[in-house]
């Protein structure tokens, strides 16, 4: 998992503002983004705990580095911060269950 980590920590560093900005533009935007990783990941042979792991990474990363860009970021943001680490897997969860269909 450290590996995977260092890897998901990686890829964020790795993206320009300006497509960061364009990936958080819009809700859909984002949704499209994290549905294509999330395909990608699954490709790789992750299976639902290492995706659901690398969720949370990201939704960490974005709480604590990025202002959200609209209201369903907003949301996010908010129920990401105000849960505890529980709450926050089972979040991840539910973002990629919504991502899949």
């Amino acid at each position: 998992m450290a590996d995977i980590q260092g890897k998901v920590q990686e890829e964020l560093n790795k993206i320009n503002p300006e497509k960061k900005d364009e990936i958080l533009s819009s809700f859909s935007t984002f949704k499209s983004y994290l549905a294509d990783k999330v395909s990608k990941g699954e490709k790789l042979g992750l299976g639902e705990e290492q995706l659901a792991k690398t969720t949370e990474m990201v939704a960490n990363y974005l709480a604590d580095h990025e202002e959200p860009k609209n209201r369903e970021e907003h949301l996010l943001q908010e129920l990401w911060k105000s849960g505890d680490k529980e709450q926050q897997h089972a979040l991840a969860h539910m973002l990629l269950n919504m991502v899949r269909k």
